[in-house]
């Protein structure tokens, strides 16, 4: 173990009081624009919650380390293995976050046997004293492994697009988080809206029918323009918000980061591990 690698397990080990607040970034299908947002989400608020971590959970086509340009030790599927521990693959960006790889390819956290699963859900637990805030970029659609993740957060960020087809899948992913026995605050933000006034309306229209036939609390979380500079970014392998800090979504995104400080941002009694356990540990 290197020197480096030592101290940060004492950072590990040494901070157990305190745990970091959990906000989870999801969306009904993929193509919406989520990783990127929870990317560039978590650049801004590095900036005013201390140490941030960045956690790619999409345990089926992780890209995390290629949007930020960094080169990775390992992935989550070496820590359910066994082979690593978490302090070993956890990487340091240029943006003050520290990423924590995904694992593509390897079963939903659901499906893993009990010892696999518990090795890596300890190891997450220490993830979460170590950190002050954890930003989750979650896998795309409404599987188990995801809908009970996003749950489990402070926080859960449900990423749509203007379009009708992502817009239900939206109200699809909030209607099965909804039917967990307990869920973070739930928040809607519209990506690639051509106005505020379109971003308002359909997020407006998801927060009403969740509250009329699911009983849910549902609040717009922010409206993100339609921007050609994200593409550029990813191209550029860099967060928007660094490439381009005053492009029309990278604007977007910092407003959204700064409501992060909001009331209603205070944590959730427990711990994120200790509720993810809870909503893993039922049937299926």
């Amino acid at each position: 173990m290197t020197v480096d690698q030592a101290t940060r397990l004492r950072q590990l080990v040494t901070t157990t009081a305190k745990r970091a607040r959990v906000i989870a970034v999801t969306s009904g299908k993929g193509g919406v624009g989520k990783s990127s947002i929870a990317l560039n989400l978590a650049v801004v608020a590095a900036g005013h919650f201390g140490r941030t971590v960045l956690l790619d959970a999409d345990l089926g086509l992780a890209n995390l380390d290629v949007m930020c340009g960094v080169t990775v030790r390992g992935g989550l599927a070496e820590v359910v293995a066994g082979k690593k521990r978490l302090n070993e693959i956890i990487v340091k960006t240029p943006y003050k976050v520290d990423l924590v790889p995904g694992a593509s390819g390897i079963a939903y956290v659901a499906d893993l046997p009990d010892e696999d699963r518990g090795r890596l859900m300890e190891q997450m637990d220490l993830l979460e004293r170590h950190a002050d805030l954890v930003v989750v970029d979650t896998g795309a659609g409404v599987t188990r492994n995801v809908v009970r993740t996003a749950a489990a957060a402070d926080e859960i960020f449900v990423v749509a697009t203007p379009e009708p087809t992502s817009i239900t899948d939206a109200y699809a992913t909030i209607k099965l988080i909804s039917r967990c026995n307990e869920y973070g605050t739930l928040k809607v933000i519209i990506n690639q809206a051509d106005s505020r006034r379109e971003g308002d309306r359909v997020a407006d229209r998801i927060a009403a029918v969740s509250k009329k036939f699911l009983g849910a609390n549902v609040t717009p979380g922010g409206c993100i323009f339609a921007d050609p500079k994200v593409a550029r970014a990813v191209r550029l392998r860099k967060p928007l918000v660094t490439a381009f800090p005053a492009s029309p979504a990278a604007l977007g995104i910092a407003a959204i980061a700064r409501g992060l400080n909001g009331a209603d941002g205070a944590c959730r009694d427990g711990a994120f591990m200790g509720r993810l356990k809870k909503l893993f540990g039922g049937k299926k």
